[in-house]
């Protein structure tokens, strides 16, 4: 018996087809035992498999090396911890579900798309998810699609056509929670903005003044004030809210990190929350729960999120080992409201 070369490539299904004198998507549900087969291209399938060594089962490509391939999840500095170890934690459980393997990498501050690009393709992927706000960079995602890199947005601003994706719908999320505030007796409510490079913060302020129009609230500018995501951006937030002499009853931030830091702001000026102040967050992240008062909170689905990225690579490498069009995918994902300790009716003056 000849010995296998383990440095030569195991064969493809398009090599199984070519032997058998078949279409690639003949052969594939051939070697899948699907109907729709004639006896006659089976046998020839049946016979090209044996004669080229194929081995038509998942499991054993990934030893084989072929299904063994690398994706990178890709981030930013303006990604929050919080968020991205929501991400690692779904990906890396999908990852090996999906015979693939993940890497991380991160994106050096200032870097130009064409250095990104390069860095990617030095990793050796072949497929990359990208988090926000890296997901609306046009030059980055032409730089990748022209290496042939496959590409999941999470949470892109932009539904391209052809392009796989997955998010939540931050601006009816926004609208939701801003009118549970207002239905809990709330008028003047505080808004901290997110990350200005981030489409989800615009998405999520235009959540916030619908709300407000809706019921006929007027927009106040001062009660609108900058934020990047950080918990120290949500201090300096909480500060100038908090310092209004007309000041809110209630403070919306577009993330846990700086709804946490406008509770720790409101502990130190000693005003009670939530019978003084409601505070709320989005994306019940672990540090959600984890504070006092515990965060009422918008859960975004993250982890859940990266868990479809991977499922949605996994799904266009399948494509593309079949011969197949590129699969294209959306996934919108529910979210929920999530009340806990840190909101009430505003107290009566």
């Amino acid at each position: 018996m000849q010995k296998s070369d383990p440095k030569k490539k195991p064969p493809t299904i398009k090599e199984v087809a070519a032997r058998a004198g078949v279409s690639v998507m003949t052969a594939s549900r051939a070697v899948n035992g699907k109907a729709l087969v004639s006896a006659k291209a089976r046998r020839a399938v049946e016979l090209a498999v044996k004669e080229l060594g194929y081995i038509p089962n998942a499991s054993a490509r990934a030893l084989a090396g072929s299904a063994d391939r690398r994706v990178a999840l890709l981030h930013s500095n303006s990604t929050t911890s919080a968020y991205l170890g929501e991400l690692l934690l779904g990906a890396l459980g999908e990852a090996p579900q999906r015979h693939l393997h993940l890497v991380v990498e991160q994106c050096a501050p200032g870097a130009f798309a064409e250095e990104i690009v390069e860095q990617v393709a030095h990793a050796n992927v072949a497929g990359v998810i990208l988090p926000p706000p890296l997901c609306d960079w046009p030059e980055l995602i032409a730089g990748l699609t022209a290496r042939d890199i496959a590409i999941v947005a999470i949470a892109p601003d932009q539904d391209e056509p052809d392009m796989l994706a997955v998010g939540t719908d931050d601006r009816h999320a926004a609208y939701d929670l801003t009118r549970h505030l207002i239905e809990l007796g709330h008028r003047r409510i505080g808004f901290i903005e997110g990350n200005v490079r981030h489409r989800s913060s615009a998405r999520r302020l235009q959540g916030f003044r619908d709300a407000l129009l809706h019921h006929g609230l007027e927009h106040d500018d001062q009660l609108v004030v900058p934020g990047d995501y950080s918990y120290r951006s949500g201090l300096d937030a909480a500060e100038r809210l908090m310092s209004l002499e007309a000041r809110p009853s209630a403070i919306f931030a577009c993330n846990d990190d700086m709804a946490a830091a406008a509770i720790t702001v409101a502990h130190q000026r000693r005003i009670n929350v939530p019978a003084e102040i409601s505070i709320c967050g989005f994306d019940d992240t672990p540090l959600a729960s984890a504070i006092w008062p515990a965060l009422t909170t918008i859960r975004q689905p993250i982890r859940d999120m990266s868990r479809e990225a991977i499922g949605l690579l996994a799904m266009r490498f399948r494509s593309q080992d079949e011969g197949a069009d590129g699969v294209i995918g959306k996934v919108k994902l529910d979210y929920q409201l999530i009340r806990r300790q840190s909101d009430a009716v505003p107290a009566r003056h």
